[in-house]
């Protein structure tokens, strides 16, 4: 069963939310929370596999606790975890929404979406596939890349990654999919997923997004991704 925790400060929000997801067979809402500080603690204590988040809450800062969940991870039956945060917001690409990405968030899903398209993003999160929709991802990159700083390479991290790894994050930076990188790089797909999942253990990232967030900060995303300043 996938574990979830919503958290928002409305409680017909969260009965909604929680009335959908329980539709699904291998999904279970474990926790509610209605500000920041509370969705901390409860995660603490309910270690979900997933966190619905409205980043948008008086009472209590979604990116702080976002950025808190992600960073401690939570107590699982197998040892510590680390949730996958799903932002959900009424916004599209915000400020909010970039700030949850970059305090570790996985991915965003705007509040008037299919119930089929919650429960889709709740599972691929789960699974560790990041943000869910294609289209979404590249604008997503194209925006984080004109909001980003420049970046400060980790370079104890870096250097690490192979050659070939370090194209594919490249090819990843630029909103590519698995297809496509193995087009554009003329391998198999299975060799792009293998690649790119030993780039992600030796980064320490948990999905596709946050390696593309790792791939702009440590200067990997390709200059054309990049708007002139």
């Amino acid at each position: 069963m996938i574990r979830v925790m919503l958290v928002d400060d409305q409680t017909v929000v969260r009965a909604g939310f929680r009335f959908l997801l329980e539709q699904a067979d291998d999904i279970e809402v474990v926790a509610e929370a209605s500000n920041g500080p509370a969705a901390v603690e409860l995660a603490r204590r309910h270690h979900p596999d997933v966190v619905c988040m409205d980043v948008r809450m008086p009472g209590g800062d979604g990116l702080a606790a976002t950025r808190e969940i992600v960073a401690r991870g939570v107590a699982g039956e197998a040892g510590p975890t680390t949730p996958a945060v799903l932002v959900v917001t009424t916004f599209d690409l915000d400020e909010y929404v970039f700030g949850a990405l970059e305090a570790g968030a996985s991915g965003f899903i705007l509040k008037d979406c299919e119930p089929e398209e919650l429960i889709d993003a709740v599972r691929r999160l789960a699974d560790g596939h990041g943000l869910i929709d294609q289209a979404v991802t590249r604008r997503v990159i194209t925006e984080f890349a004109r909001r980003t700083a420049p970046p400060q390479p980790d370079t104890d991290v870096a250097p690490q990654l192979t050659a070939r790894e370090v194209e594919i994050v490249r090819q990843l930076a630029r909103g590519l999919s698995n297809a496509e990188i193995a087009q554009e790089l003329v391998v198999e797909t299975s060799t792009v997923k293998s690649h790119l999942g030993r780039a992600m253990a030796k980064v320490g990232t948990r999905d596709r997004l946050q390696t593309v967030v790792w791939a702009y900060q440590n200067g990997l995303a390709p200059s054309s991704a990049r708007p002139a300043h």
